[in-house]
């Protein structure tokens, strides 16, 4: 059971990036994913989700920026991030919820390893 958060490199203020979430050994249909991220000296925090049904949570901060999305067949959510700030620099984590999105990571079963977003000019 593994999952894998992939997409991260180095990008430019206003340009985009999109991240997979790819789950190998099992399936994703009936799980919420959050997407987290946890920016240099800060903890890791929540800022978007889906739910097994579709279902789409933000924070304020990235919404109209980000969009989430999910491909159970491919076994992979989709985190579109466009028009990145510096404040996007960070780690990124998706993670596992049984039931459904929640802000707390606590409750989320499986994570990725993370793969950083570095927004730089």
């Amino acid at each position: 059971v593994q999952l894998q958060a992939s997409g991260g490199g180095l990008v430019q203020p206003g340009r985009s990036l999109r991240l997979s979430c790819t789950a190998s050994g099992f399936s994703l249909d009936y799980y919420a994913i959050g997407w987290f991220r946890q920016a240099p000296g800060k903890e890791r925090e929540a800022f978007s989700c889906i739910s097994s049904r579709g279902s789409t949570w933000y924070e304020e901060y990235v919404k109209g920026r980000f969009t989430i999305s999910r491909d159970n067949a491919k076994k992979t959510v989709f985190l579109q991030m466009n028009n990145l700030k510096p404040e996007d620099n960070g780690v990124y984590y998706c993670a596992t919820h049984p039931l459904t999105c929640s802000e707390y990571d606590n409750e989320y079963e499986f994570w990725g390893q993370g793969t950083l977003v570095t927004v730089s000019s």
